[in-house]
């Protein structure tokens, strides 16, 4: 099963950063918040990835081109440019990156990766946000309702798009967000069959509106109901309560070893 990452907006709200860097690669304990995302996916057996990539996307390119290098110890005899590598250091990854567009929306991007899919269900979700679901416990749930797609359902206050759900497995309605909300807002972690595709129009859809609206109208949209950790990094705020989660040992998103 592979893993498609949002990785090409702006990143706005998190200006002080994503100034010199695109937002995933905005670093929580010295590694870009993108990594930990990764180490969520492969703690779970999902090594194989797909970054939409946009805005600053060479940089995120440079990151993996020279990972090999950038985590090991390395001698280099510059007059014979030879390279000897102690202790390398790598992880089990394949990792696609493709240019989405700069002003691609977040359906439009996930409409251009089509052919990186294949024929299987696929995992989603941006290049923000953090959590310590059960990836595996997800994909097991989502093929369980036999529907198009499976989002995950975390509680957080205002700001986001809420989900209105029904009592069993299903999404009633997508609502704007509310400042009064405190309630279930859609944590991305989505799990996906390429059917989704045929929602999605062009460059200009917004996975959030019109595809997510047509699966709820279709009975296609399962939600997985997540009540542990989630955070996203939307804002410098958000950035120091991650990092002070990491620097104290206490982030609760670090499951693998």
């Amino acid at each position: 099963m592979k893993a498609v990452l949002l990785a090409g907006g702006y990143g706005t709200r998190l200006s002080e950063e994503t100034g010199v860097v695109p937002k995933p690669l905005v670093e929580i304990g010295g590694r870009p918040i993108l990594w930990h995302i990764m180490k969520i996916y492969a703690a779970h057996g999902i090594t194989d990835f797909v970054i939409c990539c946009g805005y600053k996307g060479h940089m995120i390119k440079d990151y993996f081109l020279s990972y090999f290098h950038r985590n090991s110890d390395i001698t280099i005899d510059v007059r014979s440019n030879q390279i000897e590598l102690h202790r390398p250091v790598s992880e089990p990854w394949r990792v696609t990156m493709v240019d989405t567009g700069l002003e691609t929306m977040t359906g439009g991007r996930i409409k251009r990766i089509r052919e990186h899919i294949g024929d299987e269900a696929f995992c989603l979700t941006y290049g923000d946000g953090v959590s310590d679901i059960d990836i595996g416990s997800l994909v097991a749930f989502h093929k369980e309702q036999g529907v198009a797609g499976t989002v995950t359902a975390v509680r957080l206050p205002g700001r986001f798009g809420a989900l209105d759900l029904s009592e069993g497995t299903r999404v009633n309605r997508l609502r704007e967000k509310s400042m009064m909300d405190g309630q279930t807002i859609n944590g991305g972690f989505f799990v996906l069959e390429p059917s989704i595709f045929d929602y999605i129009d062009g460059d200009a859809t917004v996975w959030e509106e019109e595809p997510l609206q047509g699966l709820v109208r279709d009975g296609q949209l399962a939600v997985y109901r997540h009540e542990g950790f989630w955070q996203n990094m939307d804002t410098l705020r958000d950035k120091t309560l991650l990092q002070g989660l990491w620097e104290k040992g206490k982030a609760p998103w670090k499951i693998w070893e």
